[in-house]
């Protein structure tokens, strides 16, 4: 039986579409999947949630954003101007918006900084709501009329744990489509 299979039928875990990588005792410290990425905190980067990983990761979904609205061609609408007006979400023009919550984890806060740095060193507009559970960051999104959310959490895994969730703008998790987009951006950044 393979490591994958092992982990399905052990534990339970999903691993569709994901990649993992693992230790010698079959700890899973690095799920990259395609609502997000998870793992343990600290090690070298693509071994376990190091800083390197979530600024990585951070950065691709914030590309992914940007491309998304590039391709609408919404990045070229200038606040006020009839095409802006017109839009029902009021999405056209100005930075990119994502929302940013966290549960309260120890590492939360410093995962945070470096999602909200990363973000807005690429021209994001970033509104972090501090400590929040997931459906509040999910209703977040959409009532800021932003583009996207991350939710920094690892729900169920233990304390060394982490995660950042990716959602789109209408705070719901990214399709399966989009995660391997924001994957893809990710892994060409290495």
């Amino acid at each position: 039986m393979g490591l994958l299979s092992y982990a399905q039928n052990r534990i339970g875990i999903n691993f569709n579409l994901s990649l993992y990588i693992c230790k010698k005792n079959f700890k899973l410290t690095l799920i990259k999947s395609i609502s997000g990425i998870r793992g343990t905190i600290g090690g070298r980067a693509g071994e376990g949630l190091s800083p390197l990983d979530a600024v990585k990761f951070a950065s691709a979904f914030g590309h992914w954003i940007k491309e998304k609205r590039r391709l609408k061609g919404e990045l070229l609408v200038l606040p006020g101007s009839a095409r802006a007006k017109a839009s029902p979400l009021g999405r056209f023009g100005g930075a990119p918006k994502i929302v940013i919550g966290r549960d309260a984890r120890i590492s939360g806060d410093m995962i945070k900084n470096l999602v909200v740095g990363a973000l807005q060193g690429i021209g994001m507009d970033v509104i972090d709501i501090g400590l929040s559970t997931t459906p509040t960051v999910e209703i977040a999104v959409p009532e800021e009329l932003a583009d996207g959310g991350i939710i920094i959490t690892a729900s169920h895994n233990p304390k060394q744990w982490n995660a950042l969730k990716l959602l789109n703008s209408s705070g719901e998790f990214i399709s399966a489509k989009d995660g391997e987009e924001v994957l893809e951006i990710a892994e060409k950044e290495s």
